[in-house]
């Protein structure tokens, strides 16, 4: 099995060149409207450095998260990053790591955060620049730099680097990524192509590092965030992420 999955890694990373100009969200050809490349809308607030450990302890559920995502955590799930979009229609967010010990859920750590320039949606389609509302496994990760001791499975490669005619500020966005599972094959690397609900429902909706303002469609963390949901995220723990503005969440 091991070997039948570091061969589809291997084949994913030979196709890479097709993947990053769909990567983000299904951004056709890696440009956004005005000609730039993903995450160059301004005047969203930058993300900030990690907040680190929180007194909140014990918690029953997953804060501000309602019914309707409750129920679609699994059972198993152990480690949950909540992904608390400021507004509907903003770039603005707050990601929060929790993990579950005998006693309940705990919140391990915080960062600024962005999501899509458009903010939200609950039937995301390619290039709307909303990131897309749910519950979400977290099986693979990759970047362009070296495995900073992950424990998903992580595709190193330089086929993670954003084509050159993206914007300056953007050319850091992959160093660090996991893929979230939405609309991909999970246990495949994150450069896999494959859309099992088609093209037009997008792919390639990550996690990863923040350039300061809102992207296609994924969620972006400042460097130190990246690495430290890296190096916690375990497959043995089933970990989730469970992504929204307050609203949503809250339902």
């Amino acid at each position: 099995m091991r070997t039948a999955v570091g061969a589809i890694r291997a084949a994913a990373v030979a196709a890479a060149g097709l993947v990053l100009v769909a990567g983000c969200g299904g951004a056709s050809g890696g440009r956004n409207g005005d000609g730039k490349g993903d995450g160059a809308g301004k005047g969203e607030r930058p993300g900030g450095p990690a907040r680190g450990s929180s007194a909140t302890t014990h918690l029953k559920n997953i804060p501000e998260v309602g019914t309707a995502l409750r129920s679609r955590i699994p059972a198993g799930s152990r480690q949950v990053v909540a992904v608390y979009g400021k507004g509907v229609n903003s770039a603005d967010a707050t990601v929060v790591l929790y993990e579950k010990g005998p006693k309940g859920w705990d919140r391990k750590g915080s960062w600024d955060a962005h999501n899509g320039r458009r903010g939200w949606t609950a039937d995301h389609h390619e290039g709307d620049k909303r990131s897309p509302v749910g519950v979400f496994p977290l099986t693979d990760a990759g970047g362009v730099l070296a495995d900073p001791g992950a424990k998903l499975p992580y595709t190193h490669s330089s086929a993670f680097t954003p084509p050159s005619y993206w914007s300056k500020n953007t050319r850091h966005d992959f160093d660090y990524v996991v893929a979230i599972n939405y609309n991909r094959v999970k246990g495949t690397s994150p450069l896999d192509p494959t859309r099992p609900q088609g093209q037009s429902k997008g792919g390639g909706v990550w996690l990863h590092m923040d350039h300061g303002s809102g992207t296609s469609a994924c969620v972006s963390v400042p460097k130190s965030g990246m690495q430290a949901l890296l190096r916690a995220l375990d497959p043995a723990r089933h970990p989730v992420v469970v992504m929204g503005d307050k609203a949503h969440l809250a339902a």
